[in-house]
């Protein structure tokens, strides 16, 4: 049986694997369903807000893999995803904002709004093209490709490594976070793009919108963990980890250990933009608070909080921690960031596998118990 043959059936022959997908497809029809067919009145309808918030999720969720195929397979720590995050939304963001037209406060059939209060006189260049919908989604996975990949090749020739290339991702992002809030850069400045109307001609406010919004999230996140799942097991995968466990004798064995790390990082950006690209008309703005290295630095949380190497597991700690920011920032909205500190702290010192390794080795207890059991009998 040739290696890719096996790479595809290990995906499915993988318990975490069948449970994730499986519980996916529930969350979707159960969801779905209960929004669109289920009375308002019912206590089984599910809400627009709800499918707005699990679309979210998804999306974070989306974030969080990209991030967890480079660090936790490849052993590249980066600080700065949020920066490939932001520029696809922005360019999500961008489509967005050209579908309104004369709908705007200004009435300007070209211009969004921002640009005629600064008293713009024609669209940026670089705003050409976006009125496209395949156009946008091309950029959505270039743009963050191009950075990946650019600054990936330069950083892994000159063989920058470990705790070096954290902190250059992270200046990366700010970087980014300084030149957007500029007005002069295009992009609404502080402000960011909002007021969005629809999207390929339905409208964002519609309920069936929303709930399709949805399923498309859960649809390109399950994509995306197989594809990711398939090269993790795969030879290119082996090599990944032998990179992230000992690079220095990969790279005597033959290897040139930096080309597959900068293939493995644009693919980790152009996840993180697509996530961003879904994120945006879910929640109807961007701004360049999406370039914050704190975001970055949480997305870093929910990969350890789940598990690290896991694929699944860095998908459900984002859902988890995210759940409970959104239950909790309305209860201690001061207290919140104290909280993800603190969790980070303990998860790091005493479930360094994360949620998904404790849960792995209760497994191997019970049935090492199991196993005494039975011969003892």
């Amino acid at each position: 049986m040739s290696a890719a043959l096996t790479g595809r059936l290990s995906i499915f022959n993988d318990k975490g694997s069948r449970v994730f997908l499986s519980a996916l497809a529930l969350v979707i029809v159960v969801a779905g369903l209960g929004n669109l067919l289920v009375p308002s009145d019912s206590v089984f309808h599910v809400s627009t807000l709800t499918i707005t918030l699990l679309g979210k999720y998804l999306c974070f969720a989306l974030l969080a893999l990209s991030v967890d195929v480079i660090w936790g397979y490849c052993g590249i720590l980066s600080l700065g995803h949020g920066a490939f995050f932001a520029l696809g939304g922005y360019a999500m963001g961008m489509y967005l904002m050209r579908q309104i037209g004369d709908r705007g406060v200004y009435g300007d059939p070209v211009l969004p709004d921002f640009m005629v209060f600064l008293n713009w006189d024609s669209l940026p260049w670089f705003w050409h093209g976006f009125d496209q919908f395949w156009f946008a989604m091309v950029m959505v996975m270039l743009i963050p490709g191009l950075l990946a990949f650019v600054f990936g090749w330069l950083a892994f020739r000159s063989r920058v490594t470990g705790v070096y290339l954290s902190i250059m991702t992270q200046a990366l992002t700010y970087a980014l976070l300084l030149a957007f809030f500029r007005n002069e850069m295009g992009f609404g400045g502080n402000n960011g793009l909002t007021d969005f109307k629809d999207i390929v001609g339905f409208s964002l406010q519609a309920d069936s919108t929303r709930v399709t919004l949805f399923i498309i999230s859960a649809f390109v996140l399950a994509l995306a963990y197989l594809v990711s799942k398939y090269i993790v097991t795969s030879k290119y995968g082996r090599i990944m980890v032998s990179i992230r466990d000992a690079e220095n004798r990969t790279r005597f064995l033959g290897y040139k250990t930096e080309k597959y790390k900068v293939w493995l990082f644009v693919y980790s950006a152009v996840l993180a933009g697509i996530a961003g690209a879904l994120y945006v008309p879910q929640v109807g703005i961007i701004n360049p608070g999406e370039f914050a290295p704190l975001n970055s630095i949480e997305v870093v949380v929910w990969v350890a909080v789940g598990g690290r190497g896991t694929l699944y597991g860095a998908i459900a700690g984002a859902i988890l921690v995210n759940f409970a920011k959104t239950r909790f920032t309305g209860i201690f909205p001061e207290a919140w960031l104290f909280a993800l500190g603190g969790l980070f702290v303990v998860v790091t010192i005493f479930l360094p596998k994360g949620i998904v390794g404790l849960l792995s080795k209760r497994k191997s207890v019970l049935d090492a118990q199991s196993t005494e059991k039975a011969e003892a009998a």
